[in-house]
């Protein structure tokens, strides 16, 4: 699959809530609250520059099959690190559209004149993602046992990721 990564915009949304809202309401990778409702959950996603949320659209058929969202992880003298989260359509799972975002919001990170970027809630369980970000050269930098409700494993880790850049 032939992807093209550009910047959301809200009329993204209705290609994007479909899978926003299995992903979130599965409660297995993300710290939302799983009953995140129709009226907030675009705020919780799409961001205000100078952040940044960005989608994959295939190239084949126009459809919106990723999704990510760049940001500084903290405030002030923290604003130097860069976050990102990301959401694949599980419909298109397996074929490089996950890594094609994290290369973008990389190369975003960059441009912008992050130092690095951390991850700060990376759920142990979420096995396919800590794979990718460990390939792409992010390393646990800690972990925090019981720190995520998983509902089917129970109380599982969090895991924080950095990259430098």
């Amino acid at each position: 699959m032939q992807i093209s990564i550009r910047e959301a915009t809200a009329d993204d949304w209705p290609a994007i809530r479909p899978f926003f809202h299995k992903i979130v309401a599965a409660g297995d990778t993300f710290t939302y609250p799983t009953d995140l409702g129709e009226e907030e959950a675009p705020g919780w996603w799409l961001l205000a520059a100078p952040n940044r949320t960005v989608v994959a659209v295939d190239d084949g058929t126009g459809a919106v099959v990723g999704t990510a969202k760049m940001n500084n992880n903290q405030g002030g003298n923290g604003a130097h690190i860069a976050s990102a989260s990301y959401m694949v359509d599980p419909a298109h799972g397996g074929r490089g559209v996950g890594r094609a975002l994290v290369e973008y919001s990389l190369e975003w990170a960059g441009e912008h004149g992050f130092r690095g970027m951390q991850f700060n809630a990376v759920v142990e369980t979420n096995v396919h993602a800590v794979r990718l970000y460990e390939r792409l050269g992010f390393r646990v930098v800690g972990t925090v046992p019981e720190a995520f409700r998983h509902p089917t494993e129970g109380y599982v880790a969090l895991h924080v990721m950095y990259r430098p850049l």
